[in-house]
């Protein structure tokens, strides 16, 4: 039996938002993965200091916008691991954990040029895939460099948590930039209100 093969999409997901969602759809049904599970990261080592919905709340806003996709999961193993989360940790536990998976790292072109300044980069491109999705704005050259390192031609989508925490904060609609079941939850806990 073959091992199953997970796509891993790390994200602060401050909120998690349509753009998200239609990547990771798009990667657990149009490559050879099997499934994607989103990672909430609860502090990113290149994002310290910035403003951060409670990890948890993170975490459930995710559970509710993939709540009906048997293709789609939610994971908070990082809230257990040492602060701030490095990639090749994360990676290493889930191992230990489903040695029966293959997990592929999902990853945008813009942070490509950054992947040799992580923790154990080799390791991460020896032991693991890379798919490299595209961004607005950013052309990687050398992207194929690595034997390990595929690019996918993925919708190229331009929504940011940013654009949508200052719709909030300024009283603006964010219907259909994020799920309704999320836009709900973001309206009724006041969440980025000031």
């Amino acid at each position: 039996m073959r091992a199953k093969k997970v796509g891993l999409l790390f994200g602060s997901f401050n909120p998690i938002h349509t753009g998200h969602l239609i990547l990771a759809h798009f990667m657990a049904t149009h490559t050879d993965l099997d499934a994607v599970w989103l990672v909430v990261s609860p502090q990113s080592p290149f994002k310290v200091g910035q403003e951060m919905l409670a990890e948890q709340k993170r975490y459930e806003l995710v559970q509710l916008a993939i709540a009906h996709n048997d293709r789609l999961r939610a994971l908070d193993i990082e809230f257990a691991m040492p602060k701030p989360s490095y990639t090749i940790d994360t990676l290493d536990e889930l191992t230990r954990r489903h040695p029966d998976h293959r997990f592929v790292l999902l990853m945008g072109e813009d942070n490509l040029p950054g992947l040799p300044r992580w923790k154990q980069a080799d390791r991460i491109l020896a032991e693991h895939e890379v798919y490299v999705y595209p961004r607005p704005g950013v052309d990687a050259t050398d992207v194929n460099a690595h034997p390990g390192v595929r690019v996918v031609d993925a919708p190229l989508l331009d929504i940011s948590a940013t654009f949508i925490r200052d719709c909030v904060r300024a009283g603006k609609s964010i219907r259909y930039l994020v799920p309704e079941p999320v836009e709900e939850r973001i309206v009724r806990e006041a969440y980025w209100r000031e």
